[in-house]
């Protein structure tokens, strides 16, 4: 698959934003915040004096995680939810201190803290009725913008930039923390083995999961191959987990077991990671780990893994993708056609790849 962060020649602002102050409204998923941090490396490349991102509790730990980011301002408003009150009141606490905001989310509510924030100019895109709430509408071009990360960069260009859609794209960087992975590796007995992450979780729906069996039997044939196997997840996961490490040796289910900057630092200590298209996939991207992404409703031209270090696993099938939380036709052939022997020969062959030592210095 080609390089999902293209090689277009890089735009080069110099210090348009140099110093000002922004406000970014983020997203409220896991992969789409990690995929911010191309914006946010955008904004501090073209001079930005601070960037401060709104955004729920949860997505803290990797926001910390990100060198760009100055200040992490907590929405404590739960998805879905409308909140007035707590949006007003951040806002007022907000009020002066901004020069700039860029709305991420397309939402009318998403653009209420930086319009009652009065930051003076506001961006984002056209959606839901915006009409004064933002002093920038642009409109989303999806042809040219036809990735969440173009459009996440996208806000932070000139719009005829924007709209010609040739600008660069930095890749997610996520920082580690040697000392909380040796920590992980003591309370869960991690690391006598090479580890292989495998995440069967996707908060969007079952029409992205690969089938829990074929998590299970992959992970035995890859124990037998002398790998450890760690089943990463949120506490919703925990029961696929222990589906797929039951009845294995040197196979770890931590899901719900540990926190979301947990995550960053025991996927980047694995070998390779065998992951539905979810948020820890665009985790494991970001922290260089080689990545088998499986894909099924969705599509890895809208979302890919942000990184070269990738195998897309997608058959195109004629009903696909349908974007749809629920098989519409029942069947999910578009994951359970890929089976558990075609990942093992892919992570075999890769990792033949890994252990070759470098010859650039033969």
């Amino acid at each position: 698959m080609a390089d999902a962060a293209h090689a277009a020649p890089p735009h080069r602002a110099g210090t348009r934003l140099s110093g000002q102050r922004l406000l970014v409204v983020g997203p409220s998923w896991v992969g789409d915040m990690v995929m911010a941090q191309s914006l946010f490396m955008t904004l501090k490349q073209q001079g930005a004096a601070s960037l401060a991102v709104v955004a729920p509790s949860w997505s803290r730990p990797i926001l910390e995680r990100m060198d760009e980011i100055d200040e992490v301002v907590e929405l404590g408003v739960g998805h879905g939810v409308f909140g007035l009150a707590p949006r007003h009141r951040l806002a007022q606490s907000l009020k002066g201190r901004f020069d700039l905001a860029l709305v991420l989310p397309r939402s009318w509510k998403s653009a209420l803290v930086p319009f009652l924030a009065r930051v003076p100019r506001r961006v984002g895109f056209t959606g839901e009725h915006r009409y004064g709430l933002l002093t920038e509408r642009r409109t989303l071009n999806r042809r040219v913008l036809d990735q969440t990360v173009k459009r996440f960069v996208s806000l932070g260009l000139p719009a005829a930039t924007a709209t010609a859609g040739d600008f660069e794209i930095p890749r997610p960087l996520l920082r580690q923390d040697a000392d909380n992975l040796a920590r992980l590796h003591r309370e869960h007995g991690l690391g006598v083995r090479p580890a292989i992450g495998m995440m069967p979780g996707a908060e969007y729906g079952p029409a992205k999961q690969w089938p829990l069996a074929y998590f299970h039997r992959l992970a035995a044939e890859l124990i037998t191959q002398g790998f450890e196997v760690r089943v990463l997840g949120g506490p919703k996961d925990r029961a696929a987990g222990e589906e797929i490490v039951s009845g294995l040796e040197h196979a770890h289910n931590l899901c719900g077991a540990t926190r979301l900057e947990d995550a960053v630092d025991l996927l980047g200590d694995c070998r390779q990671v065998v992951t539905n298209d979810s948020g820890l996939m665009h985790v494991a991207a970001a922290v260089g780990t080689r990545i088998q992404a499986i894909y099924g409703s969705s599509s890895p031209a809208y979302t890919p893994p942000l990184t070269s270090n990738a195998r897309i696993h997608y058959l195109a099938l004629s009903c696909s993708p349908c974007f749809e939380r629920q098989c519409p036709l029942g069947h999910t052939n578009c994951l359970k056609q890929i089976t558990p022997d075609t990942l093992l020969e892919a992570i075999t062959a890769d990792q033949q790849l890994l252990d070759t030592p470098s010859r650039i210095n033969a």
